[in-house]
């Protein structure tokens, strides 16, 4: 059992939770929350992160990116823990169980969303399923050809929090899109810091990420920017549409800052330590929006 959950890279996982946070709070602000889709909404989301982790680790053990050179937690195929059959079983039974816990979540958001809704949604979720498995599995990753940063804007933040939302309200509330935005941006964030960690190997192996095209030092810039938009997003959303009490998710800007600095000032095979940091930053920054709409 500890090969698996070492495999299912658990502290990626406030990122999930966050973005389903994020939509169903702000759900619960406009009175249109429900238990029932928040349950659902995050075990999806939370079986689309594991897939997408265990995908991960076969694309690029795979195409050998996965190496004795690695930088990081070592991989459950890299390291013989898992076997590439195990892990296809695995991916195969992750990727139905988030289908059908999806299915489960538009039935029950069926009155709200309608045919047409559901009809939507479900193609986003197929989306999702082949987003998470494409990614470095196949002939063509789109993960190896620098689309891993707009992937996951797109599926963390945009996808994530407005289309979370969407199954209380019925339809899309454009406002939403502004923390969908900040969500993803941080969420790139994580992506940016773990591929400049991995910049050596990634470039040795052909592995085009963003940060391979643009080099470390623009990868640097590219991060602080990513942060400072995020609070931007965010701090326009509690103004325009949000409550004074929200601003207090504000008050995790000093440790974006810190990581930033960190981002700066260390060589990119340091920055493993880091990427807990920044996926529980953007957690406690959800928890804080969260606490900020209750009070």
């Amino acid at each position: 059992m500890k090969r698996w959950i070492e495999a299912y890279r658990l502290r990626t996982l406030p990122l999930s939770l966050s973005l389903i946070a994020m939509g169903s709070i702000i759900a619960f602000q406009r009175g249109i929350f429900a238990w029932e889709i928040c349950v659902l909404a995050l075990l999806t989301t939370l079986a689309l992160q594991i897939l997408s982790n265990l995908c991960n680790d076969f694309g690029d053990s795979e195409k050998g990116v996965d190496n004795a050179e690695r930088v990081g937690p070592t991989r459950a195929i890299q390291s013989g823990a898992i076997t590439p059959k195990e892990m296809k079983r695995a991916i195969i039974g992750w990727g139905f169980g988030a289908l059908i816990s999806g299915i489960l979540l538009l039935i029950v958001a069926y009155p709200r969303i309608g045919f047409e809704g559901l009809m939507t949604l479900f193609g986003i979720g197929l989306l999702c399923i082949g987003a998470a498995i494409t990614y470095t599995m196949g002939k063509k990753p789109y993960g190896y050809m620098g689309l891993g940063d707009l992937s996951v804007f797109i599926f963390f933040g945009l996808v994530g929090v407005a289309g979370s939302e969407a199954l209380y309200e019925g339809s899309l509330w454009i406002p939403a899109l502004l923390p969908a935005s900040s969500i993803g941006l941080l969420s790139v964030g994580v992506l940016n810091m773990n591929n400049m960690r991995d910049y050596n190997g990634d470039k040795a192996s052909g592995k085009k990420t963003l940060v391979v095209m643009m080099g470390i030092p623009a990868a640097r810039v590219y991060h602080i920017l990513i942060l400072a938009v995020s609070f931007v997003c965010l701090a326009s959303y509690i103004a325009i549409y949000g409550k004074s009490g929200q601003y207090i998710s504000l008050l995790t800007i000093p440790l974006f800052i810190k990581n930033a600095l960190f981002v700066c000032r260390h060589k990119h095979k340091e920055l493993d330590k880091q990427l807990p940091f920044i996926a529980m930053g953007t957690f406690v920054t959800v928890m804080l929006f969260v606490i900020g709409t209750l009070i």
